[in-house]
């Protein structure tokens, strides 16, 4: 049975027959995720509202209030580099975007004009051909230490502690997204592996060690006394609804988690937790870069090797051992 989360985002409505057509086609055929073609959405509506307003001196209107439902494609070929530059410095300094706010949008210009004129052919010229990428600074990804971790998993005592021990623990042994531990059913699981439908639709299985097959089966224990599998085929439930947990209902319970062991207020959340798996499978030494990419489901191992880091006390070591390290200049 498929995965069924209900994800509901904007319907387009006001948006020209040119972007829906992009946005349609981002979804169901390049099998993009409706979070990502929302971005591509709000990211090209306010383009539009920002040429409108720059093309038409005599509107008195914010740029909020412009309607953008009567651009076509001879309007949009009238675009060009300069308009796409003086764009993102709009956004710069009009809207204080960050960097990685700009390169988003890049993206998502670059991918309506390539649409525009590699797949469907109704433009020659690419407006954004040769504008780079803002420069992003490397952030290395904030997890929990292995100390951390056990003291979370042992302080979990909530009004539902068999699900919620089993979410944070799946999280922090496969380094799930929030998306795909939400979308789980229970036909996706098979003995000691489980189907994950990741982004994009694309499916992936991992294994499941005996920490996990075991708060699976006390959970379903519970879990089957509130409904039958039959007519909620989710994992993951919330008691009240009988329903499949949402999200956001997700992310209260590891939040709540997170106050009860002492670790709230220290920047960590639902998706540091995939963070914390992915760092302690390749400190632990049994998970090469290829194997973790597989087991994060990412699909470039350039994306998996943020989590190579090095800890404080190994550059600490490494200081320390050198030859050098204890070196005193001679009183000559």
């Amino acid at each position: 049975m498929p995965n069924t989360t209900v994800k509901i985002y904007s319907d387009f409505s006001d948006a020209p027959s040119i972007l829906k057509e992009f946005l349609y086609y981002s979804q169901t055929i390049r099998g993009l995720s409706p979070k990502t073609v929302e971005s591509f959405y709000i990211d090209l509506k306010l383009f539009f509202k920002f040429m409108i307003q720059k093309r038409s001196s005599c509107i008195n209107k914010t740029i909020n209030d412009i309607k953008i439902s009567d651009i076509d494609l001879d309007f949009i070929t009238t675009i060009t580099q300069s308009d796409i530059l003086e764009f993102l410095y709009f956004v710069t300094n009009q809207r204080n975007n960050s960097p990685s706010a700009r390169a988003r949008k890049i993206s998502s210009l670059r991918g309506f004009f390539k649409y525009l004129t590699k797949k469907t052919n109704q433009l020659e010229f690419n407006p954004t051909d040769n504008i780079e990428m803002p420069a992003i600074k490397k952030r290395l990804p904030k997890y929990l230490n292995l100390e951390q971790s056990i003291e979370l998993l042992n302080n979990i005592q909530t009004s539902f502690t068999e699900r919620d021990y089993c979410i944070i623990l799946l999280f922090l042994n496969c380094g799930m997204r929030l998306s795909e531990l939400v979308g789980i059913n229970i036909t996706d699981i098979n003995k000691d592996t489980l189907r994950i439908i990741g982004k994009g639709n694309k499916e992936r299985i991992i294994y499941l060690n005996d920490a996990c097959i075991d708060a699976i089966n006390k959970y379903l224990e519970v879990r089957n006394t509130i409904v039958s599998p039959i007519s909620e085929p989710a994992l993951f439930i919330s008691k009240k609804t009988k329903r499949r947990m949402s999200n956001r209902r997700v992310e209260q319970v590891v939040d709540e988690c997170l106050k009860l062991s002492g670790l709230s207020n220290l920047g960590f959340s639902t998706h540091k937790l995939r963070h914390t798996a992915a760092t302690l499978l390749y400190r632990s030494g049994n998970a090469d870069m290829l194997a973790l990419k597989e087991i994060l489901g990412h699909e470039h191992v350039s994306t998996t090797e943020i989590y190579t880091h090095i800890s404080d006390e190994e550059l600490k070591k490494a200081a320390k051992s050198s030859p050098l390290a204890s070196f005193k200049k001679s009183n000559k």
